[in-house]
């Protein structure tokens, strides 16, 4: 009798699991979705939002890490993308959604030093809860999603890699992330609107 117990107990937790995972996977957003509007503090202690940028036409979200080897190689690239689109009133945001406690280098000082010393003039925002990545279904670091904003809405466009070398700048082919955002500035199509992100994958907690 105990043991029948144990076993519907048990399909009924492994059901539950399921559909909860489900859940999961129909909440993120995909390409033409509406995606919500969000607050999250910064490493400086502000609170951003999309609301905080109001001339904004879109927004560059990348979800990357203090300690990931992938996220690292594109640090440069993530300073001169920002200094090129923010002109074209697409601002990048970072976003850290790793488990600190598992990766020293992600806790909030250590990602504070290594902005002060690479010179970062973006905002690096931290989903503690890590709420926001599991919404835009971030996989890996760097995982990028290109927004933009039409009307009073913000319209998910574009979610993958930011280029295809993530090891070597100069081997780039093909800038998936800048092209994007040159056809959106200019008011064209996308051509490829997801590619798969290549990086570390994200310690959930």
């Amino acid at each position: 009798m105990h043991f029948r117990i144990l076993v519907l107990v048990s399909i009924l937790f492994l059901s539950f699991t399921e559909n909860k995972s489900r859940t999961s996977a129909i909440a993120a957003y995909k390409i033409g979705d509406e995606v919500k509007d969000f607050s999250l503090r910064s490493i400086n202690g502000k609170l951003y939002s999309f609301s905080s940028f109001p001339s904004a036409k879109g927004f560059i979200l990348v979800f990357t890490s203090n300690y990931c080897p992938f996220s690292k190689s594109y640090e440069d690239r993530l300073i001169a993308i920002d200094k090129k689109y923010t002109l074209k009133s697409y601002p990048l945001i970072a976003i850290n959604p790793n488990d600190a406690e598992a990766y020293e280098e992600d806790k909030l000082e250590n990602i504070q030093a290594r902005a002060k010393e690479k010179g970062f003039i973006f905002p690096i925002l931290r989903d503690e809860k890590q709420a926001i990545a599991k919404t835009f279904g971030a996989l890996r670091m760097p995982h990028v999603f290109v927004v933009k904003k039409e009307g009073f809405k913000y319209i998910l466009k574009y979610s993958g890699a930011i280029d295809d070398n993530p090891q070597d700048a100069s081997g780039v082919t093909k800038n998936y992330l800048e092209d994007v955002v040159q056809s959106l500035s200019e008011n064209k199509p996308v051509i490829i609107e997801q590619t798969k992100p290549i990086g570390c994958a994200i310690r959930w907690k």
